[in-house]
């Protein structure tokens, strides 16, 4: 059976939500095979064809949302050999319609209850958009630092914006992602 085959993709998708409707009650090491199947009404051929345990399930839907965060970091500088911190347009900022998008998968990144071990998955991969982020100046300064100053600090602002339940708007949050910018990077070579 073919991956991009339709019903290949609604079935993963929906054991995709199921999984991550489960997460909000569990951990992902209490929830069994039996009960995302259940819950996802599928039988467990169906999902032993696609997967090979519960663990599988989350690593290819972490996967999907770290290169749609990936293409959404990446999206001002489609248009531009050089990014200029005092002229961004913040509309052209897309991260936080990425977080929105997938708000359910980061209110359990970010809950108190979940393991920190999510967190820093989020952040080694946020990390290496930064590594292969040839234009970043380091001035200096070790580049493994660097890289983990940037990448907490684009973190930082969206465990603020989930303390705050996401109540501003995406939009709202990148006008305050390019003010900061603007104020605290440095001019010219600053980047999200």
């Amino acid at each position: 059976m073919n991956k991009n085959d339709l019903r290949v993709l609604k079935t993963k998708h929906n054991i995709h939500l199921v999984l991550t409707n489960l997460l909000k009650k569990k951990p992902l090491s209490q929830i069994k095979v039996t009960e995302l199947c259940r819950e996802a009404n599928i039988n467990r051929g169906t999902f032993y064809f696609h997967y090979r345990e519960v663990d599988d399930v989350f690593k290819e839907f972490f996967g999907e949302i770290m290169l749609d965060l990936k293409e959404s970091y990446h999206e001002p500088y489609r248009h531009t050999d050089f990014f200029d911190v005092e002229n961004i347009d913040p509309k052209t900022v897309r991260i936080f319609h990425h977080i929105k998008k997938y708000e359910d998968f980061y209110r359990i990144i970010f809950s108190k209850e979940v393991s920190t071990e999510y967190y820093y998955m989020l952040f080694d991969e946020i990390r290496s958009i930064f590594v292969e982020d040839k234009n970043m100046v380091h001035h200096g300064i070790p580049n493994d630092y660097l890289l983990s100053f940037s990448a907490n600090a684009i973190l930082g602002l969206v465990i603020e914006w989930s303390r705050h339940d996401f109540q501003e708007t995406a939009d709202e949050m990148n006008v305050q992602l390019v003010n900061i910018l603007k104020k605290y990077g440095n001019r010219g070579d600053a980047r999200l």
